[in-house]
């Protein structure tokens, strides 16, 4: 029986084991090609990649593999995961990869996969491909190989592109910004942006090695850029992550905004401008209940996906919505963009903070999230929480005793070994011993 290689947001995994090793990845290219090139006639991928060393094995595996099968590879370099969404439809490829293990650290690898329209591919694709994986592959003959060729200026492309998402009359003249890259693929890019718009730019780890990528710098790790931001006396600093698909906002007294706060931002600015379809925002089940009150009281509705983008994009496009995203800073704007982005996100932010005339902490100031604590248990020592009749009554018991004031989420990880247990409760008192309960229950004796 076949396994699934793909996670929740492509397939992951630490560099040179499976399956992010230079076979697998060579089989996963020749898999794809053959499982989305077959009734295509001149197919052609779009491959982009982060700022981790092993970029350049996982890249050279997929394009001998896609070669292999006949494919056009065209090699786009380091650039952001939104901006390899936005050329693929740009360009008008079959597909478009994204080497990137996005927040992880530069020991991991991932590839991310998009349709020619620029979504994240559809997961009975996925299954194919993971099917295809163990079968021997067919290849073409010498006559039908592909070739491989880079093109330039895609950064250009792509700068030009977000930069017109916001009006023309956006200035950013007097403002001084905090740009931390996370020494990744938007390191040259988004100071660059906030740069050409007026902005004074402090920039934090674009120094990229190979090896420093998301290391204690970007929306995971924002300390550095939190200090930077009280000393350089900044309006607003903004946190990327390795492959700039999330962002992490702090204003300017140093306190952090997460996607959560984020999402209400610009809900409550397009409702007031007649811009959000049908006045509902997509979140998943891990958002805070502080937020889905506050939506709930502007007159927006909330609607909960599962984890991952790929969730909350294809509920989005299913109820003909423009906004939705992840409480870790993965916003989606498919007014200007049908993957989650970063920079995009962050030039919207900035022409709130700039025509409202307030500070970033007032405009960020929506509502007091719930406190929230997320906690890995080992899935070995982990009771059934799905078959056990007996645990789901009990934690079904846990959560109504809550009563509205907090949730309990359990769920199995997409990456690693572990049950993830969130717990968030409007009583600060009251968290700890929601937790100590639960993993009562869930672990076993």
């Amino acid at each position: 029986m076949a396994v699934n290689i793909f996670g929740t947001d492509g397939i992951r995994g630490k560099t040179n084991t499976y399956p992010i090793d230079a076979e697998t990845i060579l089989k996963i290219a020749i898999s794809t090609g053959h499982v989305i090139g077959k009734n295509l006639k001149f197919p052609k991928v779009l491959i982009g990649k982060d700022t981790r060393r092993s970029g350049y094995m996982v890249e050279n595996a997929l394009t001998a593999g896609f070669i292999s099968m006949g494919w056009e590879v065209n090699l786009l370099g380091p650039l952001p995961t939104p901006a390899v969404s936005f050329l693929t439809k740009s360009l008008r490829a079959d597909l478009g990869i994204m080497i990137s293990a996005s927040h992880n650290p530069y020991e991991d690898n991932g590839i991310k996969f998009f349709d020619n329209d620029g979504l994240k591919i559809d997961t009975k694709i996925e299954e194919l491909i993971s099917k295809e994986v163990i079968n021997k592959p067919q290849l073409v003959v010498p006559s039908k190989l592909g070739k491989a060729s880079r093109i330039n200026d895609v950064l250009g492309r792509y700068t030009e592109f977000a930069k017109i998402t916001v009006p023309t009359s956006l200035t950013l003249n007097g403002m001084k910004i905090v740009a931390d890259c996370a020494n990744g693929a938007a390191y040259k890019i988004l100071p660059q942006i906030l740069s050409e718009l007026g902005a004074e730019v402090f920039s934090v780890a674009v120094n990229p090695d190979g090896f420093n990528i998301n290391e204690e710098c970007g929306s995971t790790k924002p300390e550095k850029a939190q200090k930077a931001v009280l000393e350089t006396g900044a309006d607003i600093g903004i946190c990327l992550d390795g492959d700039a698909d999330r962002v992490l906002f702090i204003d300017e007294k140093g306190l952090c905004a997460n996607g959560d706060q984020v999402l209400g931002l610009l809900a409550k600015a397009w409702i007031d401008k007649n811009f959000l379809n049908k006045n509902t925002v997509v979140a998943t089940v891990m958002s805070n209940l502080a937020l889905e009150l506050y939506l709930e009281k502007i007159g927006v509705r909330l609607i909960r996906t599962q984890v991952g983008d790929k969730n909350v994009s294809k509920r989005m496009k299913k109820e003909g919505l423009n906004l939705g995203g992840e409480q870790s800073g993965h916003l989606i704007l498919t007014d200007y963009s049908n993957a989650g982005d970063g920079l995009i996100t962050s030039l919207q932010v900035l022409c709130i903070l700039v025509e409202s005339q307030k500070r970033a902490s007032q405009i960020f100031d929506l509502f007091n999230p719930f406190p929230q604590s997320l906690i890995n248990i080992d899935a070995q020592k982990c009771n059934d929480f799905e078959k056990n009749e007996q645990i789901r009554n009990m934690l079904g018991n846990v959560e109504h005793s809550l009563r509205g004031k907090g949730r309990i989420l359990i769920r199995k990880s997409g990456t690693e070994d572990v049950v993830r247990l969130m717990v968030e409760h409007k009583e600060k008192e009251m968290l700890q011993e929601t937790i100590d309960t639960c993993l009562s229950i869930l672990k076993k004796n």
